[in-house]
């Protein structure tokens, strides 16, 4: 089990079919929005649906930026890792997300309102670099040098969360691609394992991932003591502060049984 054994290994090849095929519904998604769709609110602090856009396209576009630097001598976080300390550069984030916004509405005139052009370019560049790039390719990222496979798992999860970012905004349901989606679920359930070791407490998250996590007794066979399952878009609201625990507990979203079960202390585990 990835929590207590060796690091859990994605498919390259499924990963950046996934990164392109999650860009590729966010793009259909956000065609029809005008100026009044582009300018409403989100749920991340005083963003509105432009700079969530602009942030979708920075997450995809960074992948050619860092190609395009020299790689560092080596391999200091895995995708695990850059869960956990992503949240430590959200300052910086907010920066870079609203400059590429402004500028990119300025490229599309006053009104700012061809999102789906900036996300259509970010994918062209995206499928002359990191598609043909090595895996083992170190990148210079934030957090600290990590392989182009890994960078590109945490690609998926980028898209997965804030396409649900984009949904709550607009109402217009953003699709969730089959890999993207186990793939975030996964890395976001490995990085509550490395953020709360331990073996007290099985975390299920049907079809993709099982995890064991927080300190206690080590349960060895049989029906764990104490159990959390819950399906991947209510787990990934969970792991990202989206959602609190109360509410996914009264809203019948997740289950939880046993003394240790209650991860609120835990959660989220990406800023």
């Amino acid at each position: 089990m990835p929590s207590r054994a060796r690091a859990r290994s994605y498919d390259p090849a499924k990963t950046r079919t996934a990164v392109t095929a999650q860009l590729r519904r966010v793009r259909e998604a956000v065609e029809g929005l005008d100026e009044k769709g582009l300018a409403a609110p989100t749920r991340l602090g005083d963003w509105t649906v432009r700079e969530l856009i602009a942030h979708l396209a920075m997450a995809v576009s960074s992948v050619s930026r860092l190609l395009e630097r020299p790689a560092p001598p080596a391999r200091e976080v895995t995708a695990t890792g850059w869960a956990t300390a992503t949240a430590a550069h959200s300052a910086a984030i907010d920066t870079d997300t609203r400059a590429l916004a402004a500028d990119a509405a300025d490229a599309a005139g006053t009104a700012g309102t061809d999102p789906g052009g900036l996300l259509e370019r970010e994918a062209a560049r995206f499928a002359e670099t990191a598609a043909v790039a090595p895996g083992d390719r170190l990148l210079a990222t934030r957090v600290g040098a990590m392989r182009l496979d890994d960078y590109l798992v945490t690609r998926c999860v980028e898209l997965v969360v804030h396409a649900d970012d984009l949904t709550a905004a607009t109402g217009v349901p953003v699709p969730h691609d089959r890999q993207a989606l186990a793939t975030a679920a996964r890395v976001l359930a490995d990085a509550l394992a490395a953020k709360a070791p331990g073996g007290s407490v099985e975390v299920r998250i049907p079809p993709f991932a099982v995890v064991q996590c927080v300190e206690g007794p080590r349960h060895t066979r049989g029906t764990p003591p104490n159990v959390v399952e819950t399906d991947p878009l209510t787990w990934i609201r969970l792991a990202t502060g989206r959602l609190a625990w109360a509410e996914a507990l009264e809203s019948a979203r997740l289950t939880a049984s046993g003394d240790r079960a209650d991860l609120s202390a835990h959660l989220p585990v990406l800023g």
